[in-house]
């Protein structure tokens, strides 16, 4: 019986990842989805956390990718730390048989277990849903997706021995590789 592994991701994975992205985010206008190149673009910044860059392996291949990674929210109590979830990534051929479930859940659980406290992302919100995320701008949170109403959208994750005050609020800064997608 073969079973679906979730881990972060290995420096073997690179090309997998990669794979998977160009797969998912296909579109016949473009060569190269601009998600494979926001991923390869995060490796190389501050904002690139190893252990929440999740893979889901079933098989031995690589099908899925969840990446969180840190972003700022500036508030009026200075700068607080949060997430970004994104992009989320399953191959064709293994979606909606709950990879891509499996593989985001196992993202925010890394997440909880560091200590995060907030999660944004830019997404379906009838997915999102599932896994606790609302609206941003109701919990106080804006960026340059604001504008967009519902797929603008935040999870507090749940407290953890480090984080257990209010989630915080304010304009959510992206590090530069977002500002391409």
């Amino acid at each position: 019986m073969t079973t679906l592994r979730l881990r972060p991701e290995g420096p073997a994975d690179t090309g997998p990842v990669r794979r998977v992205l160009t797969a998912a985010f296909a579109r016949p206008d473009v060569s190269t989805p601009p998600e494979v190149g926001l991923v390869e673009d995060l490796r190389g910044t501050d904002a690139w956390i190893p252990e929440l860059a999740m893979v889901a392996e079933y098989g031995g291949e690589v099908v899925g990718c969840a990446l969180l990674t840190r972003v700022h929210v500036r508030g009026d109590g200075g700068s607080a730390p949060a997430l970004a979830l994104g992009p989320v990534a399953v191959a064709p051929h293994r979606q909606r048989v709950g990879h891509g479930t499996a593989v985001v859940q196992a993202a925010l659980d890394a997440a909880t277990e560091l200590g995060e406290r907030l999660v944004v992302v830019l997404g379906d919100p009838a997915y999102y849903r599932r896994f606790g995320f609302t609206r941003a701008d109701r919990m106080g949170l804006s960026s340059p997706w604001s504008g967009l109403g519902e797929p603008w959208q935040a999870l507090v994750l749940p407290p953890s021995t480090s984080g257990d005050g209010p989630a915080p609020r304010g304009e959510v800064l992206f590090p530069p590789p977002w500002s391409k997608v």
